[in-house]
């Protein structure tokens, strides 16, 4: 999970943690939350014409009022003017604190997403999924727990799997924990730096590219000389509908300083 992680946690606290890396993290607005992955391309020469800017994507998103899943049908549909990339988009909803049912979490970082949804939508929440990549319709995801990587959704890389189990151990000991460990925890995750080799799959994927830093891009986090994770995201949302934004990034370029800051609000009705 180099550079992106998430984590949904809905239910009787109905928190949402999620960790992003780089300026592709998660964004919010209202009960609005959009998380895209995408990969840089330059313009090949002799095209006159560039892809459009993926952050266009979540930019619009959050400034209309359509729901997800409508936005990422539209999306669909003009997904080849685009480098490749996936969005995650969601309508989240307060809701009133109920009896202990199941729980959601999501984390980013700077190239993994992970986030499990285990409960169902019937209280309003809907998280939509869609990679240009892959099928030509978005889905509205189930309650399960998923991956994202480099490629498309639940592409099984050993680094996604290895860090999926570290996203659930998390999850299973968040019910006990106060929010500031909660926290802590799920940045130990995104921060996970042990290399999950053999994965032909990942080797295939990058080739030539990636094998002088294979020991690193396998891990969850990456961390290469001008390449790898920069920032984290955590986004806790509780029942009432109050959401706590974390946000950890590298200063200057130098992995061993970092600056947090936190912003705290309500999701609008």
């Amino acid at each position: 999970m180099a550079g992106h992680q998430h984590t949904w946690q809905a239910g009787s606290t109905h928190q949402l943690p999620a960790a992003a890396a780089g300026p592709a993290g998660p964004r919010t607005r209202g009960p609005h939350i959009s998380v895209p992955r995408r990969r840089a391309h330059p313009c090949s020469l002799g095209h006159s014409i560039c892809p459009l800017p993926t952050g266009e994507l979540v930019t619009h998103f959050l400034t209309t009022d359509v729901d997800s899943l409508s936005y990422l049908k539209k999306v669909s549909v003009e997904g080849h003017l685009y480098n490749g990339f996936n969005l995650i988009a969601a309508d989240l909803r307060p809701r009133a604190p109920c009896p202990a049912s199941g729980l959601g979490r999501h984390l980013t970082g700077h190239k993994e997403t992970l986030f499990t949804l285990q409960k169902s939508t019937a209280k309003g929440d809907v998280i939509c999924y869609y990679g240009n990549r892959g099928e030509p319709d978005p889905i509205v995801l189930t309650p399960g727990t998923y991956g994202l990587s480099n490629a498309l959704l639940e592409t099984p890389w050993r680094k996604l799997c290895f860090g999926k189990q570290l996203f659930l151990e998390a999850v299973e000991r968040s019910q006990a924990l106060p929010k500031d460990v909660l926290i802590a925890d799920l940045l130990d995750v995104l921060n996970n730096e042990e290399a999950q080799l053999p994965d032909p799959a990942i080797e295939d994927q990058g080739r030539e590219y990636v094998q002088p830093i294979l020991s690193k891009y396998s891990a969850v986090c990456v961390r290469c000389p001008g390449y790898g994770t920069r920032t984290n995201t955590i986004i806790l949302v509780d029942a009432d509908g109050h959401v706590t934004f974390t946000e950890r990034s590298m200063l200057d370029k130098d992995p061993s300083h970092w600056e947090t800051s936190t912003h705290e609000f309500t999701l609008q009705s």
